[in-house]
């Protein structure tokens, strides 16, 4: 089978390898299952095409998007190449895994305490180690559900 029409956003060997480079800029230090919801956070954020994220239609958009794009990338610790590791988790994202709470999700955040109850209106679908998950109402963004 050929796991390229499997893919549910368009993407090529560069991308991926950006993607996977994300998701282990951001989630390095929570584990593969921390990593594949970030990378969830992505894919969604290609394939939403609604609120913050309209026009977003490639995984360099995504990742670079500024402002609301990613900390890693306007921070300055988006340095690090990806590894084969997370270059398989990458694809796994990318060929439609999901992962609860990131499954829909278009933000993420690591705040000092709880997680609050929305974020800018967005509703908290749940908590992986330090990362808080948002996403948007199904009629707000079909393409994401």
């Amino acid at each position: 089978m050929n796991k390229r029409n499997m893919a549910v956003i368009k993407t090529n060997t560069e991308d991926t390898k950006m993607l996977a480079r994300l998701m282990r800029a951001e989630a390095e230090g929570e584990g593969e299952l921390g990593m594949l919801m970030v990378g969830n956070v992505g894919v969604n954020r290609v394939r939403g095409n609604c609120i913050d994220f309209r026009n977003i239609r490639s995984i360099p958009q995504m990742v670079f998007q500024s402002p609301g794009g990613f900390e890693a990338t306007q921070k300055g610790y988006f340095y690090q190449g990806a590894r084969d590791k997370e270059i398989r988790l990458a694809k796994r994202v990318i060929n439609g895994e999901r992962q609860h709470p990131a499954s829909n999700a278009l933000w993420f955040f690591r705040p000092a305490g709880d997680c609050p109850p929305q974020w800018y209106n967005q509703p908290h679908t749940g908590r992986f180690k330090a990362h808080c998950f948002f996403a948007p109402r199904p009629e707000d963004c079909p393409n994401v559900y």
